[in-house]
């Protein structure tokens, strides 16, 4: 057009737009852009298969509109045998989105919220899975507790082994701790750390259909002056500032392990201490929205919670404690005495009379318990006739030789004749080393001979002698002190 309007030339407008003759003479009889003479198709370049059984397509998705496409699909392919082919199946899939949008019901539209500085932190938990994190070549399966400020997207995360109190409780005032700051609110999704578990079986009404608060995440709360509130039940979208930062947090963190080289970490701190450096290095370039955030917030002026909770168990006669709905065996000498139980998120410490008597890790689930032998094999001992049904027969094997070892004495001696000789090698592991007695235990099945108290006890009894190496004694060359001197002070002290 340009052309034309300068030399009035079809010929040389066609040649300088790179166009043939015929096709430039259209245009410029159009007078018309070529994007403004493209008229919409209103054709079907093919007959569409599914015309004659629309209606009934349609009257399935009016009735049931959750009716996927592909179900559609498979309710005609066998009604009408022989009358569709599989490929046929994405051409009613566009026809049903096509009819949804235009006549299906509405969709609930997620209203965006606007953010106030200072207002609230939201938490939430995510798991860690995909990242493959490993301590010393074993996996580590683990869960990230993440705090994230809605208004700033500043993030902060602790590594934790469950959805617990303990577990939300550290990771919270871990962050404000890292922020030195208080917001007004905390949000929490409706997660049993926080609020109550409705009991089995049971149908509770709760005041605007919520669970209330546990009693100890409110007293959390009051430390630390927030207000807590919760999103509603199946509304996820409300935690959705947090929800998203879970992805966008591993995709970052996934990134530094590539740049690391290796997922290996020489223990749960250390990974921990790498999480959090990478989320500092990322909230240090959030720039003035962190500032806002921190200048709307209140300072942090409480001391920080302990990271345990402590609890007074009295001992059962089975010289057990029982914690968190799991037991814990401890000294016999102690039934009928109450311990002071420490319950940490990952451990459990139990002591009486400021004296240690329990340090183990904390069991996960319910109903679990965790054995020691060396509390109940004395009474074991004096009561063999209690083992065969003994609640925690299963715990008294240590490993497998220890299960061949009872195999073995239970041939010749069956019943409690076999499990009294069992016992007394146990009774051995237990009062000497349970290594040596494994390693006695391998040598008498590698030589054939029987499996006893008597012959355990024989190879315990006779420590190996270390053989000690024998130095033959060289002769010194004091003349080779003299390649240590220079020229010069050799001559000297030749001379002297």
């Amino acid at each position: 057009m340009e052309e034309m309007c300068k030399q009035d030339a079809v010929g040389h407008a066609a040649m300088m737009a790179d166009m043939d003759r015929k096709t430039a003479r259209k245009y410029i009889e159009a007078g018309r852009l070529p994007s403004e003479m493209v008229a919409p198709r209103t054709w079907c370049t093919r007959e569409d298969p599914f015309a004659q059984d629309w209606d009934e397509v349609v009257a399935l998705l009016a009735a049931t509109p959750e009716l996927e496409a592909k179900t559609v699909f498979a309710m005609l392919t066998e009604k009408y045998a022989g009358r569709y082919e599989p490929g046929q199946l994405r051409t009613l899939q566009r026809h049903v989105r096509v009819w949804r949008a235009e006549h299906g019901p509405e969709k609930e539209v997620v209203l965006a919220q606007l953010h106030r500085a200072g207002e609230a932190a939201q938490t939430d938990f995510t798991s860690t899975t995909e990242l493959a994190i490993t301590i010393a070549g074993q996996l580590f399966v683990h869960l990230l507790c993440v705090v994230v400020l809605p208004f700033s997207n500043w993030q902060w995360a602790t590594v934790c082994l469950s959805e617990s109190m303990a577990a939300l409780r550290r990771g919270v005032q871990a962050a404000l701790f890292q922020l030195g700051r208080v917001p007004e609110f905390h949000q929490t999704d409706n997660s049993t750390a926080a609020t109550h578990r409705i009991p089995d079986g049971k149908l509770v009404l709760f005041q605007g259909g919520k669970r209330p608060f546990n009693d100890e995440y409110l007293a959390v709360m009051r430390h630390f002056g927030m207000k807590p509130r919760t999103t509603e039940i199946g509304a996820k979208e409300q935690n959705g500032d947090v929800e998203a930062s879970n992805g966008a947090i591993k995709r970052r963190l996934n990134q530094a392990l590539l740049v690391r080289g290796s997922r290996d970490f020489e223990s749960g701190e250390a990974w921990e201490s790498f999480v959090q450096e990478v989320l500092r290095k990322a909230n240090g370039v959030r720039g003035h929205r962190v500032v806002e955030d921190l200048a709307a917030m209140r300072p942090l002026v409480v001391s920080r919670l302990p990271e345990f909770t402590e609890e007074d168990i009295c001992v059962s006669e089975w010289s057990t404690i029982r914690v968190k709905h799991c037991a814990y065996s401890v000294p016999s000498r102690l039934i009928g005495e109450t311990l002071q139980v420490r319950i940490y998120e990952d451990r459990i410490e139990a002591d009486y009379a400021k004296a240690p008597q329990l340090r183990c890790e904390r069991l996960r689930g319910r109903n679990l318990h965790r054995i020691d032998y060396r509390h109940v094999i004395w009474s074991l001992v004096r009561k063999p006739g209690g083992f065969a049904r003994y609640v925690y027969r299963e715990e008294m094997f240590p490993s497998v030789v220890f299960r061949r070892a009872y195999d073995a004495v239970q041939t010749p001696h069956q019943g409690v004749k076999g499990d009294v000789e069992y016992l007394r090698i146990l009774h051995l592991a237990a009062s000497l080393l349970e290594a040596d007695v494994e390693v006695a235990l391998v040598q008498l099945f590698a030589e054939g001979k029987a499996i006893s108290a008597e012959n355990v006890k024989a190879i315990v009894a006779k420590p190996a002698l270390a053989e000690l190496p024998v130095f033959e004694a060289q002769p010194i060359d004091l003349l080779a002190y003299d390649a240590l001197l220079t020229d010069e002070a050799l001559l000297a002290k030749v001379g002297t």
